[in-house]
């Protein structure tokens, strides 16, 4: 979906649920968005309008493969959240790495932005715990009703309109949009690159004392390649990669989150926190090996970033509950294709 807006005509632009409990989360979601309830369903459509309807896949980020792995908490995380994640114990996870547009065929280069991690954690107990993460470093907008009229613009804007066409009015009228395309690199490998979680999200300790919180996760090393680069590397160099260092040893990140400030507004993903904020380590992810039935494994799995323990908890901010239910939205369809 981001090379529509890359490479669009204009200056920057060129160039159900598998369970009861997602059910519930999906239902919850549908709540917080009760002020336009259509909103997820009108989102999932212009995807759908811009990358096409590719039946069994998603509408965002089609193009992915499922892996496995460990999670082990730090202490310091602990003292931030009473959530189980955070016990200490080893905890597996299955994860889901990903290309950032709505085409399962898209090559892995420059055009294939956002790439994406997205964690499910299977907690002690049998419950799981979702964490849905992007290359972003914050999102272009802050309400669902922008991302609506984004995508809107995308879809609107063909090669022949006069100047400022409608993706370049959307873009002079949002200038968080054009500075987020340009926190966006090339990774030379999945492993490489990093991580964010746009959205806040508050942390509650056994003490009751609250924390807002952005996720990133963070590789060993950030590598990124040119753009002449990526036009060299073969459509599925990403996944290809990926599987070649996992064959040799797993792949490791470290999960950390940044810390809210007094004052830090939390309910704008397109607002980033100052740099300077304090960045605490919350534990070592481990990416093991990736599942043989990826392909089938894929299109089971439902990421919701609603879906929390106890000790995370939402913010103010809309978007996550908006994401829950156009994801809700695009896996009932692409259920319905298999």
């Amino acid at each position: 979906m981001i090379k529509h807006l890359l490479f669009a005509p204009g200056p920057r632009t060129k160039g159900l649920a598998t369970s009861l409990m997602s059910a519930s989360l999906l239902l919850a979601s549908a709540a917080a968005t009760a002020d336009n309830p259509a909103l997820p369903t009108q989102i999932v459509d212009l995807a759908n309008k811009v990358d096409g309807v590719h039946p069994g896949y998603r509408a965002f980020h089609a193009k992915g493969v499922v892996v496995e792995g460990t999670f082990k908490a730090s202490a310091e995380a602990a003292q931030l959240s009473s959530a189980a994640l955070f016990s200490g114990s080893t905890i597996p996870v299955t994860a889901r790495f990903s290309d950032g547009n709505g085409v399962p065929t898209t090559p892995d280069g420059g055009a294939a932005m956002p790439r994406g991690i997205a964690i499910k954690y299977h907690l002690p107990g049998g419950a799981d715990t979702d964490m849905v993460t992007n290359s972003f470093k914050f999102f272009p907008v802050g309400t669902g009703e922008d991302f609506r009229d984004l995508l809107t613009a995308i879809s609107e804007t063909t090669p022949d309109q006069p100047h400022p066409n409608k993706i370049e009015q959307f873009m002079g009228s949002h200038p968080q949009a054009p500075k987020a395309l340009g926190t966006l690199g090339v990774p030379d490998s999945f492993a490489d690159e990093e991580y964010h979680g746009v959205d806040a999200f508050i942390f509650v300790n056994k003490s009751g004392q609250r924390q807002a919180v952005r996720y990133l996760i963070e590789p060993e090393k950030v590598v990124h390649i040119t753009a002449d680069e990526a036009a060299k590397q073969t459509p599925n160099y990403l996944f290809d990669d990926l599987s070649k260092r996992l064959a040799k040893k797993p792949v490791v990140f470290h999960l950390k989150v940044q810390l809210a400030a007094p004052g830090d507004q939390t309910k704008d993903a397109s607002l980033p926190w100052p740099d300077d904020r304090k960045v605490v380590d919350l534990g070592v992810l481990k990416i093991t090996r990736i599942v043989p039935n990826s392909p089938e494994a894929e299109k089971k799995l439902l990421f919701l970033p609603t879906n929390l323990p106890a000790g995370i908890e939402l913010s103010d901010d809309p978007l996550p509950s908006l994401r829950s239910a156009a994801y809700g939205v695009s896996y009932g369809r692409r259920s319905q294709a298999q």
